[in-house]
């Protein structure tokens, strides 16, 4: 018996990763890619990017803006270059694990900006259909989704786990 859905991304015979996104879903993510890429190049400091580039010295400030100093032209270039990597293959049938490991960094990313503009939490109720917020709940949702696929697809070669601790 057929699965009842088949998974967006997933692990081809020949080692690279089908990607089935329809044009609507790619638009998207094109979108989305564009918006973050946006608000990094202006910024680093915006409140909702706080997750990216988070704390590293919560009760000493001048060794966290050292640390900040130090790291953060690196993760911004990381981050923008996984974001490039899902522009410049958004269309593709099919994607390298270095692709979509890219797309892997760039949509968490995404997720996290927009759970942290969102306030999302663990606990939290799901929102109704009326309330301002429910079409980027439901974008946040998606991205879960996607991810989810991705990390599912990447861990299909890991070895099973052992009793071995």
């Amino acid at each position: 018996m057929a699965p009842l859905f088949r998974r967006r991304i997933s692990r081809t015979r020949h080692g690279a990763y089908a990607v089935r996104l329809p044009s609507e879903e790619r638009e998207l993510l094109a979108s989305l890619v564009d918006q973050l890429r946006e608000l990094l190049e202006l910024t680093t400091d915006d409140p909702s990017l706080r997750r990216l580039f988070p704390t590293a010295y919560h009760d000493d400030a001048e060794r966290d803006r050292e640390y900040q100093q130090l790291v953060r032209d690196e993760l911004l270039e990381r981050r923008l270059t996984a974001l490039s990597t899902v522009e410049d293959s958004a269309g593709a049938a099919e994607l390298d694990e270095a692709q979509l490991t890219a797309w892997l960094t760039a949509l968490n990313d995404l997720r996290l900006v927009l759970g942290t503009r969102l306030d999302v939490s663990e606990d939290q109720d799901a929102i109704d259909e009326h309330h301002p917020d429910a079409p980027a709940m439901a974008v946040y949702g998606y991205l879960s989704v996607l991810l989810n696929d991705i990390v599912d697809a990447l861990a299909e070669d890991l070895p099973p786990p052992t009793d071995e601790t």
